[in-house]
């Protein structure tokens, strides 16, 4: 398929987003088992497990900031370099890869300088209590030193499924998290290293995956390569990348602050075993949305390509297959939370209390699921189309306008103020969704008309 080097813009596009799809999901859910399976195997670490599962669900709000700022990089710039591809201008997309390279580098080292110093602090003011602070410590200390093959890891692969090699960017994660799954038990219990052998496992198969993107990135297979001549970060180059970035990395950042916003408010009301219940929660969130995430990303090369070369008939296609299949399975998962919840919850921990306190919580913190392959398809196509400032508004609206809020108002007016919390998460993935397809239904026929002009 990567032979013909304008198959993104050839191909039926049914068929392409299957051959593009199934690699992208099969690597988003391999990429959840890093953490994940980290969280199964603390989960079931004798006597200290549920005590060592909240304290390493402290670390995630942090855990997800670094990944947000690698999304800020790639996310924007990805798209822009199959734009730049549908224009068969590869040597600006060269550009465009090279800078965001660079500009990673020096985000990961700013990143591993300001956990090492302030890591503790950070845990402490996002929900980490007497009882789980040890846990959190241990397991952030040691991810501390990962964040640059986080960062590259998750940033460069983006550029490999950019230009249609999904197979290749699904062999990046899944050489990974072989490496993940491997290592975790014999660091964790068979060497006693705990929460620090769970983070020690995560950063070394990090950093294996890196040098598989980056010996791809300047091999013979991909079309484009990193090049040392475009390293020097350009502001015209690299500024552009970073505004459509943003609204990925507000979506994940966000997910950072509502979920030290969700950890406190639990904490206050419900204790340990809400903060612990929590992370439970999150997990499960994890599974539903990166395999939507993965489907998205593998519609983006065509939507992105065929916008650049102003074919709005298969971009139009591509969205409406991409929404069908989104929601379709969105629709599917939700029910499945809906009538089997303790299945989804006891993967993470055998503590009944824990699963009797977790299993009713799911299914309403997961309410609103059933529509949200809405919210990603028009997300993930407005980022397509380079619409940088209405991916940020959806973004934005989901959960500075409309969660935040809901997390410390509903507990006032329900009986139980645990339940409140939780029932914030599906009343705005409701209203989000209302308002995203709104706007999108405008601006995606005003992008549409703008290439049929041109």
């Amino acid at each position: 398929m990567q032979d013909n080097k304008n198959f993104l813009g050839t191909e039926p596009v049914g068929k392409l987003l299957l051959k593009l799809s199934i690699p992208t999901v099969i690597a988003q859910l391999i990429n959840m088992l890093y953490n994940i399976v980290d969280r199964i195997y603390i989960g079931h670490i004798p006597v200290e497990g549920s005590l060592a599962l909240t304290g390493v669900g402290v670390c995630m709000p942090i855990i997800m900031i670094v990944s947000a700022f690698a999304a800020l990089v790639s996310s924007g710039g990805a798209p822009r370099a199959s734009i730049y591809m549908g224009k068969q201008d590869n040597d600006s997309a060269e550009n465009i890869l090279s800078n965001c390279f660079s500009l990673q580098i020096i985000v990961s080292v700013i990143l591993t300088v300001i956990l090492l110093i302030w890591g503790k602090d950070l845990l402490l003011a996002f929900g980490a209590s007497e009882n789980t602070i040890s846990y959190a410590v241990d397991y952030m200390n040691v991810y501390a030193f990962g964040t640059l093959f986080v960062q590259l890891t998750l940033g460069m692969n983006a550029f490999i499924t950019a230009q249609g090699f999904t197979s290749i960017s699904m062999v990046s994660v899944l050489i990974g998290a072989v490496c993940n799954i491997t290592l975790d038990p014999i660091f964790i219990f068979v060497l006693h290293m705990g929460v620090k052998g769970a983070a020690l496992a995560t950063i070394i198969s990090q950093a294996i995956s890196t040098i598989w993107v980056v010996l791809f990135l300047c091999g013979k297979k991909t079309q484009l390569h990193l090049r040392k001549k475009y390293m020097r970060l350009v502001p015209k180059v690299i500024l552009p990348c970073v505004a459509l970035g943003l609204a990925a990395f507000i979506m994940q950042a966000s997910e950072s602050v509502v979920s030290v916003c969700f950890n406190s408010s639990l904490l206050r009301y419900g204790g340990d075993i809400a903060v612990g219940a929590m992370t439970i929660l999150t997990s499960v969130m994890q599974f539903a949305m990166l395999p939507l995430q993965g489907i998205a990303q593998g519609a983006q090369p065509i939507s992105s390509y065929n916008y650049g070369a102003k074919n709005a008939d298969r971009v139009k296609k591509t969205f409406r297959l991409l929404l069908i299949v989104c929601l379709s399975y969105s629709a599917i998962l939700w029910a499945a939370v809906q009538l089997v919840p303790r299945v989804f919850v006891s993967i993470f921990t055998a503590d009944t209390s824990l699963i009797e306190f977790t299993a009713p919580m799911l299914k309403i913190y997961l309410g609103g699921l059933f529509l949200f392959g809405i919210q990603i398809a028009c997300q993930m196509t407005f980022t397509s189309l380079g619409k940088a400032v209405n991916s940020i508004v959806v973004a934005v609206v989901r959960k500075f306008v409309l969660l935040l809020p809901l997390i410390y108002l509903l507990p006032h007016f329900v009986s139980d103020p645990v339940t409140g919390v939780y029932t914030a998460e599906p009343i705005a993935d409701i209203l989000a969704v209302t308002f995203t397809s709104i706007l999108f239904f405008f601006q995606f026929r005003k992008a549409l008309a703008e290439i049929q002009l041109s």
